[in-house]
């Protein structure tokens, strides 16, 4: 390898922290093939001993595509590289094929990591691919500016999937020209997925609109908008992560305590990203509410006591304080208890009891209200209503109320979920969702997967 790419490879992986392994996933295109070779000659010259597992996925939608990934296990072969092909089996969705394809790849992709105890998965996303992300993202939300900052930050530097795998991006910061003249260089052929032509899906409308004359002070122009704007995300997840933390309080499972000093604390963007998110959390939502709307809401929360609903969760404003907690319309019906299962999306439930005879349904108000609760944190009727919505087990008929039961323990874990962030949580994001898991007591996040400096 000459030094200009041994350069490059140091510059590029020398913060990344590989103690766990890593899992490349890499399709056969030049942009993850030349993250494979960049990565094997990085970690062959500085860290040998790493335990490093190339994955293709083959999304079996085109004919070619097992050839495709054929062809990357032998290329593996020639650098000893273990690699696995997996399949997305099964039916195919007609519509929103690219987010479905998108989803299964990181399910296989995390399942891999898991199966061999890797913890961090590399993808080959590129400064091309962050200027088309911006661009699209930029074009969808044309006179929906109160919400675009989220989206123009573009794709973060590492993202956490389902709260335990990292994944890694490491060449945003590089051109897809460089990385091809970096294979052309070593002789390395690379594979074109005519979907990436395909004009009937976005992305590739977008790519030959940045063909012409004008894309590259486009891509440019379109960088610098993610920079500018995954900087400003994380400040502002930075404040309101310190909002959650100086005002809001956990009194009883299913329950949050806002103090009203909240209202004039702190600039309004900033409270309003907070309640957005405590809104998502406690409603089970895996998106946050509209900003508009939780503009809204701050204001009526700032003109006196009220009660509204918003995001399934109900924002009740009185003397004790304001208080969030999911409401009572749309909970789960019961349903036979099955393991791993994520309830109502608020709540994880593992299963240790194998019998079959047990069904899982909200607690109920009737059993609420015969639950010994004193005055103290939180007014008891919110609270008997916040544990009227969580998840219960029952058994012969008799309702085990999962936090409280003490044979429950044995039957069932169960760990509250920081909904919006569950399945992906950029790290632009890592501040207000650490936050909010402290607060409802959900597991604390891996470590990020670098060193000397912020993800974020």
């Amino acid at each position: 390898m000459v030094d200009t790419e041994a350069d490059l490879s140091t510059r590029i992986f020398s913060h990344t922290d590989f103690t766990s392994g890593a899992v490349a996933a890499v399709s056969g295109g030049s942009d993850s093939t030349a993250l494979l070779i960049l990565l094997k000659h990085h970690l062959d010259r500085m860290a040998p001993a790493t335990k490093l597992l190339a994955v293709t996925i083959d999304h079996d939608l085109r004919a070619g595509s097992a050839v495709e990934a054929q062809a990357v296990a032998k290329l593996c072969a020639t650098y000893g590289i273990s690699h696995r092909i997996l399949t997305w089996s099964g039916p195919k969705p007609s519509t929103g094929l690219p987010a479905a394809a998108r989803e299964a790849r990181y399910r296989l992709l995390a399942e891999a990591a898991q199966a061999e105890g890797l913890g961090l998965i590399l993808t080959g996303h590129t400064a091309d691919d962050q200027a088309e992300t911006v661009l699209m993202r930029q074009a969808r939300q044309e006179g929906l500016a109160q919400d675009a900052g989220r989206g123009l930050a573009g794709m973060a530097p590492a993202t956490l999937y389902d709260w335990r795998s990292w994944i890694v991006r490491p060449l945003l910061g590089l051109r897809r020209a460089a990385l091809r003249d970096v294979l052309r260089r070593q002789n390395i052929g690379w594979a074109d997925d005519p979907t990436n032509a395909d004009k009937a899906f976005e992305r590739p409308r977008m790519r030959a609109t940045l063909a012409d004359g004008n894309g590259a002070r486009r891509i440019d122009d379109a960088l610098a908008l993610a920079a500018h704007e995954g900087r400003a995300r994380s400040q502002l997840g930075l404040a309101a992560a310190k909002l959650i933390h100086d005002f809001a309080t956990h009194p009883v499972t299913g329950l949050i305590r806002l103090d009203p000093h909240l209202l004039s604390a702190a600039d309004d963007r900033a409270a309003v990203y907070a309640l957005r998110i405590l809104l998502a959390t406690i409603g089970g939502m895996d998106f946050l509410p509209d900003q508009t709307r939780s503009e809204g809401l701050l204001g009526r929360l700032k003109a006196g006591f009220f009660c509204a609903t918003l995001s399934r969760t109900v924002v009740d404003f009185r003397r004790a304080g304001i208080f969030l907690r999911r409401e009572a319309r749309g909970l789960p019906a019961a349903t036979a208890a099955s393991d791993e299962t994520l309830w109502d999306g608020r709540r994880h439930i593992t299963l240790n009891d194998g019998s079959g005879t047990l069904l899982i349904a909200p607690f109920g108000a009737a059993a609420a209200k015969r639950l010994a609760i004193g005055e103290g944190k939180a007014p008891p009727s919110l609270m008997r209503a916040a544990l009227a919505a969580e998840p219960a087990l029952w058994q012969a008929g008799e309702c085990l109320d999962l936090s409280e039961h003490r044979t429950v323990s044995a039957m069932v874990e169960v760990r509250p979920v920081v909904a919006p962030f569950a399945r992906f949580l950029p790290s632009f994001d890592l501040a207000p969702a650490r936050a909010v898991a402290g607060l409802i007591g959900a597991p604390k996040l891996p470590a990020l997967p670098f060193s000397g400096h912020s993800a974020g």
